[in-house]
């Protein structure tokens, strides 16, 4: 029962937080009965020892210092504090504990949201993946292929120098590791939506088609167009702090990226006059 002054008791507070954990919700959105089964009572005792009002037990909650309905969904500040971890430490620091930590979330939580580690990286890559913006660019193509080719760039650029450094990290464990079966089986997983059929691939190879652009090899002509960019954007803040050396605004560099994947690769059919 509440006490003398109307206040619920530790173990109940502590219970629904737990619940709350374990559920990956806010305390206001976990049922009473599952709060019920994490302290050992049934419902109805539950209900009793706080008085009979779940508004009671969420002021409770929050007079521990902890907002009931305040706090985002797991799957969010997993996603926000893993890609946090890989950013300032590498993909060897993104372990479930390390992020159950820094999340402010349980195990079992995760567990509970994602499966397990290699979910857990790939809704983080899918967050922080370029090429999965570049989608939203290619639908819908303006006519102008210089105009796409530059937007690419741009999309690539910003992916590549935001913190966290998600995308820097994981070229460096490729290069690094590149058997390492985390990293694998993320590439497994998206290669062949991104790069082939669908995705830059299919937007590559239907512009080939059309005959904007030279028939090549599909694998080195995405090559052709991403990798100079991601070296230099994955390079540039180091690069920025050598005294003397002074780098071309963002949007000089993808228009100087974009102009010379067209040299290379477009056709007259594209109709893009060099300048």
């Amino acid at each position: 029962m509440p006490d003398t002054e109307g206040r619920v008791p530790v173990d109940v507070v502590e219970a629904a937080l737990r619940a709350a954990e374990r559920l990956g919700k806010d305390v206001a959105d976990v049922p009473v009965l599952a709060i019920a089964q994490e302290a050992g009572v049934s419902r109805s005792t539950l209900l009793r020892r706080v008085g009979g009002s779940r508004q009671a037990l969420d002021a409770a909650v929050r007079a521990a210092g902890v907002d009931p309905g305040g706090q985002r969904p797991v799957r969010e500040r997993a996603i926000e504090a893993g890609a946090r971890l890989i950013g300032e430490h590498g993909l060897a620091a993104l372990t479930l504990d390390a992020v159950a930590t820094a999340a402010r979330c349980s195990l079992p939580s995760l567990y509970v949201t994602f499966g397990g580690r290699d979910e857990l990286l790939r809704a983080i890559f899918e967050r922080h993946m370029p090429l999965l913006n570049i989608d939203d660019v290619i639908t819908g193509t303006p006519a102008d292929l210089s105009e796409t080719v530059n937007r690419i760039y741009l999309l690539l650029a910003e992916a590549l120098t935001r913190e966290p450094r998600v995308m820097p990290a994981m070229l460096a464990e490729a290069l690094a590791r590149p058997g390492e079966p985390a990293l694998r089986r993320l590439l497994e997983h998206f290669t062949p939506r991104k790069l082939t059929g669908l995705g830059l691939g299919g937007w590559l190879a239907s512009e080939m088609a059309a005959g904007r652009i030279r028939p090549l090899p599909l694998p080195l002509l995405i090559q052709q167009l991403i990798a100079p960019a991601v070296m230099h954007f994955v390079l540039r803040p180091a690069i920025d702090q050598v005294p003397g050396f002074d780098l071309p605004s963002v949007e000089e560099t993808c228009a100087v990226f974009s102009e010379a994947f067209l040299r290379a690769v477009a056709t007259p059919a594209a109709g893009i006059e060099h300048t």
